[in-house]
């Protein structure tokens, strides 16, 4: 499938993203991470995206659109991805409606997160990153795991927890406006092209990823219900054929009627050449007539 993840920051993008790309086997694609990576290179390009990511701005749409080209471009990302974090603007959106027609590779559905404004703060305040893997956690709602499942698997050793500069108290406030001001009309447009799915994230990260997996079908009771309405597509497609197969007994007695109408004449005159026959032989003496 061919996913993207609309909501606000601490919405549970990134967690509900990871847990669908390890689920379906298709690469979660964040442009937080291609665009944190290229600032950790020290690029022309990071170094820019550093500073709008601090200050709570948006990263400049040629700069993220390039990078977004390049990883679907990549092998893992043939068989569908996740988009996680992009597009956040309308101009973002119909710029990837572009490339997606280009790569003839349109999207499935898209899905937004909603959330309490409140819950959103909360949320972001206790958010932590690997520094390895990029995975994220939330030391209130999906803390980080214990045991084997706490090895980074870029390392091979336990997670190097840190918090984003952008995750603090004194930047949510402007990230939620940009938010409400350049994302939120996303809704609208991805409702007009039948691609929108919404869901509530609030509450514990199980049950969302419960009722994310349904509302994207991928549950046997969501995925039976799935084909139950592809066949009443096709049924309703084929009403005019079902409809002609229902008076086919009817249609077919009317069409033999011809038929049936000739034999009942052969057999009508069949029988006045026979009822005529004895009363020929009386004229001629009961001699068969010859023609001269």
């Amino acid at each position: 499938m061919r996913i993207v993840l609309l909501g606000a920051p601490g919405s549970g993008k990134g967690t509900q993203a990871q847990r669908l790309a390890e689920r379906s086997g298709i690469p979660q694609i964040s442009t937080g991470d291609l665009l944190r990576a290229a600032v950790a290179r020290g690029t022309e390009l990071g170094l820019e995206a550093k500073a709008a990511m601090e200050g709570g701005r948006l990263v400049d749409d040629s700069l993220v659109l390039g990078m977004i080209r390049e990883r679907l471009a990549e092998p893992d990302a043939r068989a569908g991805f996740i988009l996680d974090g992009f597009p956040r603007t309308l101009v973002q959106a119909a710029a990837l409606d572009g490339l997606l027609a280009e790569l003839k590779q349109p999207l499935d559905a898209v899905v937004q997160f909603e959330v309490d404004p409140a819950e959103l703060v909360r949320r972001i305040s206790g958010r932590r990153s690997c520094a390895d893997c990029g995975r994220v956690f939330n030391v209130l709602t999906s803390p980080p795991p214990t045991g084997a499942a706490a090895i980074c698997p870029q390392t091979g050793a336990a997670h190097r927890l840190f918090q984003r500069a952008d995750d603090n108290e004194s930047t949510v406030a402007e990230r939620l406006r940009v938010y409400e001001a350049k994302t939120r009309p996303l809704i609208a447009f991805y409702r007009s092209r039948g691609l929108l799915r919404v869901i509530d994230a609030a509450g514990d990260v199980d049950a969302v990823t419960q009722r994310l997996t349904q509302a994207l079908g991928l549950t046997p009771r969501a995925a039976a219900a799935r084909r139950g309405k592809s066949a009443a597509r096709r049924a309703a497609r084929g009403k005019p054929a079902v409809a002609k197969r229902a008076a086919g007994p009817k249609a077919a007695a009317r069409a033999s009627a011809p038929s049936k109408a000739r034999a009942k004449r052969k057999r009508t005159r069949a029988a006045g050449k026979k009822r005529a026959a004895p009363a020929r032989a009386r004229r001629s003496g009961g001699r068969p007539r010859t023609r001269r």
